[in-house]
């Protein structure tokens, strides 16, 4: 049976903030942490070892996977700093074709640094992204 990775911790956000080495990634960190704390409304928490996470949302697939993720988040990791919003809704695409400087994956939206992209851009991909998953999945 599948066992879920990523769940919500008890690990301090700042201090995960506090141990990113490189001093550009970690002010890019607390700016995205005032950015989406103020967007969402939501208190960021830890999923896992190193996703800051806001909000919750249940999700069941015909397949019966199940399980819990956060509505929007990021993580500052060494490469990139990966973004994470709801897929298959074209506003989300509408929106990365402004955004600015970044590549996608099957899940995340990846950028080098905050100021790369549109930081109004951003905030509309985390509202749309909560509207759109609250939409789905209640």
């Amino acid at each position: 049976m599948y066992k879920l990775k990523t769940k919500e911790t008890d690990q301090s956000v700042i201090e995960f903030i506090e141990q990113i080495e490189h001093p550009k990634k970690r002010e890019d960190a607390y700016k995205l942490l005032d950015l989406f704390s103020e967007t969402s409304g939501y208190t960021a928490k830890m999923w896992g070892p190193s996703i800051i996470g806001f909000g919750r949302y249940h999700y069941r697939y015909e397949s019966r996977h199940e399980g819990d993720a956060p509505l929007v988040g990021f993580s500052p990791r060494k490469a990139k700093i990966s973004l994470y919003f709801a897929t298959g809704d074209t506003e989300r695409d509408k929106l990365l074709e402004v955004f600015g400087k970044h590549t996608t994956g099957k899940a995340c939206v990846y950028i080098n640094k905050l100021a790369d992209v549109d930081e109004d851009v951003l905030r509309k991909l985390i509202t749309q992204s909560i509207e759109f998953l609250q939409e789905q999945y209640g």
